[in-house]
C-alpha cells in the first residue's frame, strides 16, 4: 500500500488537534468567520480529492441536517436539558411508560426541557410528562416511517435526520443529562456510546441514571453484566461505575441530575488545567480537602480557586463565577466525577 504523504500544515488528524488546543486556550482563538471559512476549503477539497458523488452527498446532508438542527436547539442553549432514551415499543399502559411520564414531569418542573428521539413509546412519555412548552423532538427517518408523537408533532423543536450519527451527536452535545429507560438495541447503544464519551473525556460529564420501572429488573440485569463480565474481566475500572446510576426510584432519577448542578456549573479546558466553573466559591477547609482526597488525579502541582481565566473570554455571561482549576490527568473520569459529587455534597 502506497503511503500518502501530507504536506506541512495539510495532515487532517493535524488540523484537528491543533483546533482542539485553540479550543483549550494554548493557541489564539478562531473567529466565526475564519472557521467558516475552513468549512469552505475543506469543501473545496473534496473536488481536489476527486472524492465520490456518494460520500460527498453524505457530508452534505450531515452538514445541512447539522446546521439546522442548531439553528433549532440555539434559542434554548442556556436551558438545562435531559434526554430521555427507551423503547418506541412500549405501550401507555406499561409500567416503564408511566415511569418516563413521571420523570419527564419533575424533571420540567424542576425547569429542564425534555429530549427524546419524537416517537412512541418511552420517547412519546417523555414528551407527555415534561408537555409540549418543554419538549424537543429528534426524529429519526427511516424506510418504514416513523411519526412524530401527537405531543411534539408540528412544533418548531421537532427536527427529522436521515442519519443516526448526525441525530446521536445532537442528544449528547445538547444534553446535560441523560435519563434512559428499558429498550432495545438503539437504547443499549445510546447509553453505551453515552457511557464511552464521559469515560474518554471526549464528552463533558453529565448526570447518567438509568431508571428500571418499580421493583423492575432491566438495570439491575445490565449492572449484573457490567460488575461480573466488564469489571471482573478487568475492562473497566472500578471508578467508572461512579459515571452512572441505576435507579427504580424517580424521586431519585431527578434528584441524581438536579443535584449534580446544585454547585457545580460546567468545565472547560484552558491551556492544559481543567477549569470547573461554580455557582459560588468553596470553603477553605473543602479546598483542604479535596486536595488531598483527590490528589491522585493531579498531575502537577494542586487544586487552586480562581476568577475566570483571560482565555475564557467567550464565555463571559459565565464571568462572574468562581473557578476551580488544576492540572487533570485527563483519563481519571470516573474520579473526576467523585470530586464532583463531593462538591456538590460538601459545598
Amino acid at each position: 500500500m502506497k503511503r500518502q504523504i501530507f504536506r506541512k500544515g495539510e495532515n487532517p488528524f493535524q488540523q484537528v488537534n491543533e483546533d482542539e488546543s485553540q479550543h483549550e486556550g494554548e493557541r489564539q482563538p478562531v473567529g466565526t468567520e475564519q472557521l467558516v471559512q475552513q468549512l469552505k476549503e475543506t469543501a473545496d477539497k473534496l473536488i481536489r480529492d476527486q472524492a465520490n458523488r456518494g460520500d460527498i452527498k453524505l457530508l452534505n446532508t450531515a452538514l445541512k441536517e447539522l446546521r439546522y438542527a442548531f439553528k433549532v436547539f440555539a434559542p434554548y442553549r442556556n436551558q438545562r436539558k435531559v434526554t430521555v432514551f427507551g423503547s418506541a415499543r412500549l405501550p401507555s399502559d406499561h409500567p416503564a411508560y408511566h415511569q418516563a411520564v413521571q420523570f419527564s414531569r419533575k424533571i420540567a418542573e424542576a425547569g429542564y426541557m425534555v429530549i427524546t428521539g419524537a416517537a412512541s413509546g418511552i420517547m412519546e412519555a417523555g414528551h407527555v410528562g415534561a408537555g409540549r412548552e418543554s419538549s424537543i423532538g429528534v426524529n429519526i427517518l427511516l424506510p418504514f416511517e416513523q411519526e412524530a408523537n401527537a405531543i411534539i408533532a408540528g412544533d418548531v423543536k421537532l427536527m427529522h435526520l436521515k442519519y443516526f450519527f448526525t441525530r446521536k451527536l445532537l442528544f449528547v452535545k445538547e444534553s446535560d443529562a441523560v435519563a434512559l429507560f428499558p429498550g432495545g438495541f438503539g437504547t443499549q447503544d445510546e447509553g453505551f456510546e453515552v457511557l464511552t464519551l464521559v469515560q474518554t473525556g471526549k464528552s463533558h460529564l453529565i448526570p447518567i441514571v438509568l431508571v428500571d420501572e418499580p421493583g423492575g429488573d432491566y438495570w439491575k440485569r445490565w449492572q449484573n453484566f457490567v460488575e461480573e463480565v466488564l469489571l471482573a474481566r478487568h475492562m473497566i475500572s472500578p471508578n467508572d461505575l461512579a459515571l452512572y446510576k441505576v435507579t427504580d426510584s424517580v424521586e431519585e432519577a431527578v434528584a441524581e441530575v438536579t443535584r449534580f448542578y446544585r454547585l457545580y456549573h460546567s468545565m472547560r479546558y484552558v491551556k492544559g488545567n481543567l477549569v470547573l466553573r461554580l455557582q459560588h466559591s468553596l470553603a477553605p477547609a473543602l479546598l483542604e480537602q479535596i486536595r488531598k482526597e483527590f490528589a491522585d488525579i493531579v498531575v502537577s502541582g494542586t487544586f487552586e480557586l480562581t476568577s475566570a481565566l483571560p482565555a475564557e473570554a467567550n464565555d463571559a455571561h459565565l464571568a462572574a463565577l468562581p473557578r476551580l482549576c488544576f492540572r487533570f490527568d485527563r483519563r481519571s473520569l470516573g474520579r473526576l466525577r467523585m470530586l464532583i459529587d463531593t462538591i456538590n455534597r460538601e459545598g
